[in-house]
């Protein structure tokens, strides 16, 4: 099998596509730096391993790995998930980390762990604060990712993400929830090179367009291909 460490997914799921406690995000330079070096995997089947799980748990529900550092959130939530799998139950996963670690805790950052690996690539170089992302893991499917991409294209708070994730979650839309909200769902700014600018100017006024649709056209195309 060959390191998924190493390759692209040839699709970015809803839901996270890498074994758990394998630190694909976390192990890559171009997104943690020096960290990536210091990346630990977690691995269900390995005592050892599932033993150094629940104490990583501990100390991260003890707040005693650093709470405003994304990489070491992360980490604690590749433990949740690592741990949870081994012990087969988010009760037996709280019983062997112990401390302040419960059972909505694990389960929480397990959620995260579990969210697609390009979510947790802005999680890690900070762009989407951890505790956004639990409340994007709260919901499913393809909204995690327009909440997601919300907060990045309209800055949005913790506080806006979890009333959306809610929404949501109660049977709405999110792309009404988004509107409720006041975001435009879709809506991103982008710098061109000015020839390309021009370009998209000129052709979106012969065909009587937005350029919204001809960048559209563009990418449908693009996104086909692949």
């Amino acid at each position: 099998m060959p390191d998924e460490r190493d390759v692209t997914p040839p699709a970015d799921r809803a839901d996270r596509a890498e074994p758990v406690g394998e630190p694909v995000v976390r192990a890559d330079p171009a997104v943690t730096g020096e960290w990536a070096d210091r990346a630990v995997e977690f691995d269900p089947d390995d005592t050892e391993s599932v033993a150094l799980a629940a104490e990583t748990v501990a100390a991260f529900a003890d707040n005693e790995v650093g709470a405003t550092d994304n990489v070491y959130m992360l980490r604690g939530a590749a433990a949740c998930a690592a741990l949870v799998r081994a012990e087969g139950s988010y009760k037996s996963a709280a019983e062997q980390a112990g401390g302040d670690a419960s059972v909505a805790f694990i389960r929480k950052w397990a959620r995260v762990h579990d969210l697609p690996q390009s979510i947790r690539r802005h999680v890690a170089r900070g762009e989407i604060a951890p505790t956004a992302a639990k409340h994007i893991a709260r919901v499913s499917g393809e909204a995690r990712f327009a909440l997601a991409w919300a907060v990045l294209d309209a800055d949005l708070t913790v506080r806006e993400v979890r009333q959306l994730a809610s929404s949501v979650n109660e049977g709405a839309s999110v792309e009404d929830a988004l509107r409720e909200q006041g975001t435009e769902p879709g809506r991103v700014a982008v710098s061109l090179p000015p020839d390309a600018y021009r370009e998209l100017r000129r052709r979106a006024s012969l065909e009587n367009v937005d350029p919204g649709a001809v960048v559209t056209d563009a990418l449908s195309e693009y996104f086909d291909d692949e």
